[in-house]
């Protein structure tokens, strides 16, 4: 959607946040390197302790409920970090209340919560943007501008795996942990980044087949979960997802194989360049060394890119690299994994609307 709302060209960018628990550091990391752009007016939570926290950090407006949080602030933006099954209510009502939304992944954990979440961005003219902070590490950029230039050929097999850890104590730490209703599994939480390559990188997925188990944590989703994919370009593929590697955070990556190159990028989370080949070679291969970056953390660092991105946006100086109806894409293929596991057959895309 191309928004008419006017530039904000005068001042800087407001950004309310809800949701003050494990993701919300990031967000108030990125903002304070965008402080000359962009400032932080209010925080909210329901969790008294974690709210004084955030007020404490940022110097914020605190508010207990979200609904007051609207009522009372002056953002531009609210920030969603809150449980992933509370996103779609709250971007309909910040929305209808005249606010641009920015919402942490997954965007809904479910298909008709997603486009309705869209529909009421469109018919309130505001901006609906889906962060993918993934897609701005130095790593999968330089991928994604390879597979752009077409220096693979014809894509054969894509392989993604996401072998990472979270105890018992994790999911216990808080009640919307591991539930349907407001968290998703394996797939459409933890890898929930990995599953946006799968299109991103690699274009639209055909169809896909999976399967998904409980099989060591005390939680209602998935702990574990495997699919086998075919693109519309004929490639095929697999996405393996556990949260139960012993005894820490082991892998997360990405293997391209093409008619005329070979790529895998790896590391705990897609930040290490491991296989970088192809027939002809390229001014970009020198950038190799350079992409690839140490982490400890899963969550890379590219939300203060993300917000770049945004900010400029609403400053009219650029378009939005993942709005709400790219948001869809991982989404739908999200929603059909769990439709194919439950129903244990092939599902086809694009989904019925």
């Amino acid at each position: 959607m191309n928004s008419i709302r006017p530039p904000i060209t005068d001042r800087r960018i407001r950004f309310a946040l809800a949701g003050c628990g494990r993701i919300a550091a990031n967000h108030f990391n990125a903002i304070e390197q965008h402080a000359e752009r962009c400032e932080l007016t209010d925080v909210c939570d329901t969790d008294p302790a974690a709210l004084e926290a955030a007020v404490a950090r940022t110097r914020a407006r605190g508010h207990r409920r979200f609904s007051e949080m609207l009522a009372a602030t002056q953002a531009d933006v609210v920030v969603l970090a809150t449980p992933s099954g509370l996103h779609p209510a709250q971007t309909i009502e910040a929305a209808r209340a005249g606010f641009n939304v920015m919402t942490e992944k997954p965007m809904a954990t479910r298909w008709g919560d997603g486009l309705a979440m869209v529909q009421a961005c469109d018919e309130a003219n505001a901006h609906l943007f889906v962060v993918k902070q993934n897609r701005r590490n130095r790593t999968l950029q330089l991928l994604k501008r390879a597979m752009d230039m077409g220096r693979f050929g014809r894509i054969y097999m894509v392989n993604v795996n996401v072998f990472w850890t979270r105890p018992q104590s994790y999911y216990d730490s808080a009640g919307w942990r591991g539930t349907w209703e407001f968290d998703g599994g394996a797939f459409m939480n933890q890898a929930s980044h990995y599953v946006d390559l799968l299109d991103w990188i690699c274009g639209p997925v055909e169809s896909v087949m999976a399967y998904t188990g409980t099989l060591a944590r005390h939680i209602e989703v998935e702990d574990t979960g495997v699919a086998a994919l075919k693109w519309r370009n004929g490639a095929m593929g697999t996405i393996n997802v556990t949260m139960l590697t012993w005894p820490k955070n082991l892998e997360g990556s990405i293997t391209i194989l093409g008619e005329r190159g070979t790529v895998r990028i790896g590391g705990v989370a897609v930040n290490e360049i491991k296989h970088w080949e192809f027939e002809t070679p390229d001014p970009m291969d020198t950038e190799i060394d350079e992409a690839s970056y140490a982490t400890t953390s899963v969550y890379g660092f590219g939300h203060p890119l993300y917000y770049d991105n945004v900010i400029s946006t609403l400053r009219g100086e650029a378009r939005p690299e993942t709005d709400g109806r790219e948001g869809l894409k991982s989404l739908e293929l999200l929603i059909a994994m769990y439709l194919s596991a439950r129903d244990g057959k092939r599902i086809n895309l694009p989904l019925a609307y």
